[in-house]
């Protein structure tokens, strides 16, 4: 059997942790910082994780993660 492709768009947005859930960067902290108040910076900083729903999808984009 031949070996299945990566979604390279998925690839580079979204990483696996340790455990097997899905991580990801959030949006919102490239620019205009100065308006954003220092709660909601700090709630960006922290990682992402994706909904057990959707950790089956991820399985199929992400086979080799």
């Amino acid at each position: 059997m031949p070996k299945m492709k990566t979604h390279s768009g998925t690839k580079k947005r979204f990483s696996r942790t340790a455990t097997g859930k899905f991580v990801f960067k959030k949006s919102g902290r490239k620019h205009l910082l100065r308006k954003k108040d220092a709660t909601r910076l700090r709630r960006l900083r922290q990682k992402g994780l994706i909904p057990t729903s959707l950790e089956e999808r991820m399985r199929t984009l992400l086979p080799y993660a």
